[in-house]
């Protein structure tokens, strides 16, 4: 049975009995099926392309010097330039202006027309590996790209794509200007706005460093060192009036010892004393300031003289004595340089008394309780007991008036923290909001010379480089590539069908037909032997086929001469290849 099995498989001979036998209907099909794709390949209606070039050109100007406001990526822009060129009334424009899918408007929805004329629209990015400034690495940059359109009409695939390059043109010019006119706009209003800003916190600042002079934090040390020089003048008026209280006991203990009306020639008359001590005040005057203590002593006692007597020095006598000293100075300025010291001393002088001049001193109050006391001794000690009272008066007053700033100075120490808070607050504020504004101001000033970078067009731009032509040869359909594919077709479907038909067929041909049906071997095989009739069919066969194959052959080439191009022009083209390539 081995045997059998081995002998009832089909080899090279028996796939070759089987073509015989059904080559009429291989090539009935086969034929049928490559006739239609022929018929397909040469009535396709042809598509033509027509496309431009652009290639997007860098600023002139380094971006080191002038950076531009657009900073997208070029193929982000051009997909953003794209959506905004096909826009619906840009493409009803174009099929308008060149009565374009006439046909299909009549049977489809404007929107049907529009996504076909979207298909036949044609964007292809051209692309470099450069080196990224940011990274380092090489990456794919868009250098340029295609703008293209298909259409059955040569000329108006033409005009389209051209149409389609002039608004991307402008699209990008357009589109480039407006955002940096837009970006200049608001960098400028919010420059205006912070501004604004920064000029209500200065006035904010201002009226709170008005309401709060002395409440300030920079003025804390201030304030603090003030404090403490106000306790320290306490503290010596304290010791001062100390001082003088022991003074004024010891005074009033010699005054108890004196007879008042004792008279005695040991001692100045108090008229003599008073001049004698208005002399010393001048004298003082002319070489200490109005503040130094034995100027404001001697004043003190010429004063409590003045309460004694009752005399006071009028102005007319002050100016008598004044012309006198002015008299002297000229004597001495003609004598001595303006560096001596006697020149100096008179200067001082009647300076000093131009300012008594200008301040006089108060009026004289009333007499002290002993009056008309002729014992000098008695008199001395009870001026210099008036003057130690008034001293004391004095002092007491001025310590008033440091206790009163003391407690300023410690209220405002104690305002401070509360009155800082607030403070820093409207600091902080204004120096965010300045910065903010020096921030957005550079970056106006920057984007105002990019608006006028891409006015002048220097930024970057697209060039034309390759404009749209008109097509020679339609791009589709790919009529060689047809054919070889209904070839191919035509041979699968001959052969296939012969299959299947053999595959179905039950007759018993040859000795393996009766082996596989009797499971035995046959004893002898007579061959077919053929007759003349036989013999002259075969031959009539073979002739029908060459014909055929000629006839296809010569329906082939006047096909390909009449819709492609003339043989001859094929011919030459060819050879001028072979040469080429023989050449190369």
């Amino acid at each position: 049975m081995a045997e059998l099995a081995l002998e009832q498989t089909m080899d090279l001979g028996d796939y070759l009995s089987a073509f015989k036998r059904r080559r009429g209907m291989v090539l009935m099909i086969a034929g049928l099926v490559f006739v239609l794709g022929l018929i397909t390949a040469f009535i396709w209606p042809p598509t033509y392309l027509s496309a431009s070039t652009i290639l997007i050109e860098e600023q002139e100007i380094p971006a080191e010097l002038i950076q531009s406001t657009v900073t997208s990526y070029a193929a982000q822009r051009i997909q953003v330039i794209s959506q905004r060129v096909m826009t619906r009334s840009n493409l009803l424009e174009i099929v308008d202006k060149y009565k374009l899918y006439e046909s299909e408007r009549k049977r489809q929805t404007t929107e049907e027309v529009l996504f076909d004329m979207r298909e036949d629209i044609g964007i292809d990015m051209i692309t470099a590996e450069v080196m990224d400034p940011r990274t380092g690495r090489p990456t794919a940059a868009t250098i340029a790209f295609s703008v293209g359109f298909e259409g059955d009409n040569p000329e108006l695939v033409q005009k389209v794509a051209s149409e389609l390059t002039t608004l991307y043109l402008n699209e990008n010019l357009k589109n480039r200007t407006e955002k940096a006119e837009e970006t200049y706009v608001f960098l400028t209003e919010e420059t205006s706005r912070l501004g604004e800003q920064i000029s209500r916190l200065e006035a904010e600042l201002a009226t709170f460093k008005e309401q709060h002079v002395n409440e300030l934090p920079e003025l804390r040390d201030l304030n603090t060192q003030s404090m403490q020089r106000t306790e320290r003048e306490i503290d010596n008026i304290d010791t001062q009036l100390s001082g003088l209280e022991e003074r004024k006991i010891y005074l009033q203990g010699q005054l108890a010892l004196l007879d008042p009306y004792a008279g005695s020639d040991e001692f100045l008359s108090p008229a003599a004393r008073l001049d004698a001590l208005r002399t010393e005040y001048i004298r003082l005057y002319s070489r200490y300031s109005a503040d130094h203590p034995d100027v404001t002593s001697i004043k003190r006692e010429i004063a409590a003289l003045e309460q004694e007597t009752g005399y006071v020095e009028s102005a007319d006598d002050k100016r008598a004595r004044l012309q006198v000293i002015e008299q002297e100075l000229s004597v001495a300025q003609k004598t001595y340089t303006a560096e001596h010291p006697d020149v100096k001393r008179l200067q001082r002088e009647i300076a000093a008394l131009e300012d008594d001049l200008r301040n006089p001193p108060p009026a004289p109050a009333q007499a002290s309780a002993v009056t008309g006391a002729d014992n000098p001794a008695y008199v001395t000690l009870q001026s210099q007991y008036e003057a130690a009272n008034t001293e004391i008066r004095t002092l007491k007053e001025q310590r008033t008036r440091l206790m009163a700033k003391l407690e300023e100075y410690e209220r405002r120490l104690l305002q401070t923290p509360k009155v800082e808070q607030e403070y820093r607050r409207i600091v902080r504020d204004l120096t965010n909001t300045t910065d903010r504004y020096q921030n957005l101001k550079a970056k106006q000033m920057t984007a105002e010379v990019a608006q006028e970078l891409e006015k002048e067009r220097k930024g970057e731009k697209f060039t034309l480089i390759d404009p749209a032509i008109l097509p020679e040869e339609p791009v589709s359909p790919n009529r060689p590539a047809i054919i070889f594919l209904s070839l191919v077709l035509a041979l699968g479907a001959g052969v296939g069908s012969a299959a299947v038909r053999e595959s179905m067929d039950s007759a018993v041909r040859g000795a393996k037909g009766l082996v596989s049906v009797l499971h035995t071997a046959p004893l002898a095989v007579i061959p077919y032997l053929a007759t003349e009739a036989d013999t002259g069919k075969e031959r009539t066969r073979k002739r029908v086929i060459v014909a055929a194959v000629v006839a296809g052959v010569i329906v082939i080439l006047l096909l390909i001469h009449f819709l492609v191009s003339p043989l001859d022009v094929l011919w030459f083209r060819g050879m001028r290849k072979v040469d080429n390539i023989v050449g190369e």
